[in-house]
């Protein structure tokens, strides 16, 4: 499920839907699991980013993966992905991207990090890992 919850840019979540579903098809971790995208301003995520990491700034994807409870297992739900459209704006535009395609790398990075990815603490294994399927998604 796609949300538009930012009104600065004109998002067509259509034309993200065979992507979607590619990396269903691509990630084994993911293999048909449900996951959340919410696209957002930068002041919405700057107000999250804080929240949840007490970092005072905004930033370009946040994940927060589905911690079923005992009582309520959800096996199906990889959880959420939140999007600063105005961030992935501006780099799309320094790396000579479109918005879409940008995006679409802010989605891989998002659902890599729902899969129990962490490239803050591992040894590269996330960025080689989001390489290899950027070539293979052609994004």
């Amino acid at each position: 499920m796609i949300v538009n919850l930012q009104r600065k840019l004109r998002i067509d979540a259509s034309a993200l839907d065979g992507f979607l579903q590619s990396l269903s098809s691509e990630i084994e971790e993911v293999n048909s699991r449900e996951f959340s995208i919410a696209f957002v301003s930068d002041k919405r995520m700057k107000e999250l980013n804080k929240f949840f990491r007490c970092k005072d700034s905004t930033t370009d994807v946040l994940s927060f993966p589905h911690e079923a409870e005992s009582f309520e297992p959800d096996s199906n739900n990889l959880g959420d992905i939140v999007i600063s459209v105005e961030q992935a704006a501006k780099q799309a535009a320094e790396n000579g991207l479109t918005l879409e395609g940008e995006i679409k790398q802010l989605i891989l990075h998002g659902v890599l990090h729902l899969c129990g990815y962490d490239h803050e603490i591992d040894d590269g294994e996330m960025n080689a890992r989001e390489l290899e399927l950027r070539d293979k998604l052609r994004i």
